[in-house]
């Protein structure tokens, strides 16, 4: 998702995945599930079948350790501000800054490799000199598409590689 943030000078991107559920929302599915799951347990120990208690402890573990994950995952965020002279790049979560990468604006590419699958987005880089680094990696291609037309439109100028032949023999 991209969203338009206010700048003194220039132009400031926030760049999001799509979000469609809030970590209070995940929090209440795992704890349905868990209401679910838990109701099924104590009438299976009630029959006698008290070796699935620990094995839905285990498997309702495993689920919340995969939505915290998948959430955490979520809440990755980029913030692009095109200066006059500079661009740069700010990445991290939880409206937390990890990292940051100033490059100047005039010698600046931006590439656009081709999906490696046809069912993956394409790829955009930041390259200047040696560095080269990921910008939107979580975003779905109607994004990659809309950021392209925004940087190109602001005067970058796209590169695409070259296309690589993968034959039968090599």
């Amino acid at each position: 998702m991209i969203t338009r943030l206010p700048s003194e000078e220039g132009i400031r991107l926030l760049l999001t995945p799509n979000r469609s559920i809030s970590w209070r929302g995940i929090v209440l599915v795992w704890l349905g599930l868990v209401a679910v799951s838990m109701l099924v347990v104590v009438l299976m120990v009630f029959a006698g079948a008290w070796l699935v208690l620990p094995f839905a402890g285990i498997e309702l573990t495993a689920l919340a350790v995969g939505l915290y994950v998948a959430a955490r995952k979520c809440w990755r965020q980029e913030v692009l501000d095109i200066g006059v002279e500079t661009l740069t790049l700010e990445k991290g979560r939880y409206h937390r800054r990890e990292s940051q990468l100033a490059l100047p604006r005039r010698y600046t590419r931006v590439q656009l490799e081709p999906a490696p699958q046809e069912w993956a987005p394409p790829r955009l880089f930041l390259s200047h000199r040696d560095t080269r680094v990921a910008l939107g990696a979580f975003l779905n291609p109607a994004d990659i598409e809309e950021l392209v037309g925004l940087l190109a439109r602001n005067g970058f100028r796209l590169e695409y590689p070259p296309p690589t032949f993968e034959g039968f023999w090599w």
